[in-house]
């Protein structure tokens, strides 16, 4: 039996047993499922601005959960460890235990949950059942992406998300296909969902990659056609994983690129500098 997975541009046409490209999912009589559904490899309670989150409850803390597992392969990903292999630790937590685990944190400064660390999408039914829980206690509800998600799924979860961070890596497709992206879909998810959540937008600077003035103009040019109060995060590299000796992006460039987008968007920050 073979199925296909819907849940991101990639459209995996799966066998029985076999996992999806991003290793979290897999076909399951004759249906694709949520391989790492409650498998957790990392937990921690973490400030809202690192997420980064500038304008949605600054000053608070929020329960950061994350699995293995994604759907484009980066070369200069900083959680390989956890996105390029189902061979890791894991904890199993159901969506009951975490929602009632951030209702324990309250009284430290938590306002909710955030699906982060890996792809939380790829966990997209565990993600569904969480957020219904949390929502439940009133909590909030933190999605940090790479935005590879196709629409009718990201239609039916929006409703339980309250707040995104999402990678806009780069603005051409040559870029998204080496990291084995879709550019057209990234950009949706960004627009469907500042309709409906709070949304912020994070571009990390790499050296040759996507550096340029032109490419810059473009990103903040693009993101001010839907919102200029979208807050925009220009972030530095540091190398890592298959790029472990490249050079850090100069902080120079990054305040400079900061600078263009700033005639366009009006919350620029800068991070990793």
């Amino acid at each position: 039996m073979e199925a296909i997975c819907k849940i991101c541009p990639r459209h995996c046409n799966l066998s029985e047993g076999q996992p999806g490209a991003c290793l979290g999912r897999v076909c399951k009589d004759g249906v694709v499922v949520c391989k790492n559904y409650g498998h957790l490899t990392a937990i921690a309670l973490d400030p809202i601005e690192k997420k980064p989150l500038m304008h949605f409850h600054p000053g608070s803390k929020i329960l950061s959960v994350g699995s293995y597992g994604c759907n484009m392969h980066c070369p200069f990903c900083q959680n390989y460890d956890i996105s390029t292999t189902d061979k890791v630790e894991t904890w199993m937590v159901s969506p009951k235990m975490l929602a009632k685990k951030a209702q324990e944190l309250t009284a430290e400064g938590n306002i909710g949950v955030a699906y982060t660390y890996n792809e939380p999408f790829i966990s997209y039914e565990y993600v569904m059942d969480c957020a219904a829980e949390v929502h439940k206690l009133q909590l909030q509800n933190v999605v940090v992406t790479n935005g590879m998600i196709c629409d009718e799924p990201l239609q039916q979860i929006l409703p339980l998300i309250d707040a995104m961070n999402i990678d806009l890596k780069a603005f051409t497709d040559k870029f998204y296909k080496m990291a084995g992206g879709d550019l057209a879909t990234v950009k949706n998810t960004i627009a469907v969902a500042s309709e409906v959540c709070h949304v912020e937008v994070t571009t990390l600077i790499i050296p040759d990659l996507n550096d340029s003035v032109q490419e810059m103009e473009e990103i903040s040019q693009w993101i001010a056609s839907i919102n200029e109060n979208i807050p925009f995060h220009v972030s530095r590299f540091f190398p890592c994983y298959k790029m472990a000796d490249s050079k850090p992006t100069p902080v120079k460039m990054v305040y400079d690129l900061a600078d263009i987008a700033r005639k366009y968007l009006k919350h620029v920050y800068t991070g990793n500098c």
